[in-house]
């Protein structure tokens, strides 16, 4: 009996609910539609962004540079600032990442939005950008139900869909974009689909699209590996040591289809002028990677350093000290310019991130999410040459 009260009730309710609904709908859509336009109205208002005159990069060492990790960077004034303030610390060169399916949201439709507003003030501030190109579309993997796969898994049955992404990249920004890295730390087993590793696979990748985005902008340089320093040694299941998977990718032929080697190089807890070692990683670990291109006649390249630097986070175990790390920063610059004369580039990473990490990622920036200047922007910026430091800034 209760039971069936409670039901009665509950259809009446819904019955005088409905009624009241369908009675008033006219009046309440009216209400949502103000409220939307007050929500709207009350919104705070978008920076007005404008295009100062081009720039040009004051600096002492041509060959210092940043990785800008601009790739999730919404607002387009804190690009603007971001890319100002690197100029401003005198350092000409950036890396900045700009994955493939942030681009091609589905095979060749095309979102340039936020490519464009990075590769736009990155020319107006004078700045030398090398784009890394990466990261796999969910359409240009295997299908989830069959094969639970990651965003760095990319089969050769999709390297030609690759190689097409790479190419408009390049004629997108031919005169401005004017160096490509064709994937990231491929000698890694998470940056290669948490497979094993194979430097045979990569050089394919290399061979599919090199002619393709020669073809697009004859003029664009080409960097293979952007090669992790590891010593994984064959058969690991994390990796391939970044010496001897350089030796594979020359006998599998890579020669033919790169222009310039991309590699990182950390300090880790040493400074910069320790001699390089076949069983240590340090700085000079690169002057390994050289040998092997000289071995193969390949001394006329190039090798850039897209990633490099020391981090000061206080609980880290590969960390330094603050003061460490600003002096193995300069002197790593300084290095590269009286030491390396085939290295035109020391990208350090990096120069800031959108939002806080809250773990030791923090500790490699030079400027903080709000744009605080940390010790280290204005020692390189005092090194280069340009503005002395500002009173105030965040170590």
């Amino acid at each position: 009996m209760l039971r069936t009260t409670w039901q009665m009730s509950g259809r009446a309710l819904s019955g005088r609910l409905w009624s009241y609904i369908r009675h008033t709908w006219p009046e309440l859509l009216l209400w949502s539609g103000l409220l939307a336009l007050i929500l709207v109205g009350i919104r705070p208002p978008q920076v007005l962004v404008t295009w100062p005159a081009p720039q040009t990069v004051q600096t002492t060492n041509p060959k210092v540079g940043v990785h800008t990790r601009l790739t999730d960077e919404v607002e387009e004034w804190k690009i603007q600032r971001s890319l100002a303030l690197v100029r401003e610390m005198g350092a000409p060169w950036i890396v900045e990442y700009f994955p493939w399916p942030y681009i091609e949201y589905a095979p060749g439709k095309y979102d340039w939005y936020h490519s464009d507003r990075v590769v736009e003030h990155a020319h107006n501030q004078g700045l030398t950008l090398i784009a890394r190109l990466g990261l796999v579309p969910a359409w240009a993997r295997p299908d989830p139900a069959v094969q639970s796969t990651t965003p760095t898994h990319l089969d050769a049955a999709h390297y030609a869909d690759f190689a097409r992404f790479v190419a408009a990249f390049v004629g997108r920004y031919r005169g401005k974009v004017h160096h490509i890295i064709i994937w990231n730390e491929p000698n890694l087993s998470f940056e290669w689909g948490y497979r094993p590793v194979s430097p045979s696979d990569y050089v394919a990748l290399l061979q599919a699209v090199y002619p393709l985005a020669h073809a697009a902008n004859p003029e664009i340089v080409v960097l293979g590996g952007a090669l992790a320093p590891t010593l994984e040694p064959e058969g690991s299941h994390a990796g391939l040591n970044d010496v001897l998977y350089l030796e594979k990718m020359y006998q599998a032929g890579a020669g033919a289809y790169f222009d310039a080697l991309a590699a990182h190089t950390y300090g880790m807890n040493l400074p910069p002028d320790t001699p390089p070692a076949p069983d240590a990683i340090n700085f000079r670990r690169v002057e390994l990677l050289r040998a092997v291109m000289d071995a193969q006649g390949d001394s006329a390249k190039a090798i850039y350093i897209t990633e490099s630097g020391w981090n000061d986070h206080p609980r880290w175990v590969w960390a330094v000290s603050s003061a460490q790390r600003i002096q193995y920063t300069v002197d790593a610059y300084a290095w590269a310019a009286e030491y390396w004369p085939w290295c035109p580039v020391v990208a350090m990473w990096m120069f800031r991130t959108p939002q806080t990490m809250y773990n030791y990622q923090d500790h490699y920036a030079y400027v903080t999410p709000d744009f605080q200047k940390r010790l280290i922007y204005e020692a390189v910026q005092v090194y280069t040459g340009n503005t002395p430091p500002q009173m105030g800034s965040t170590n």
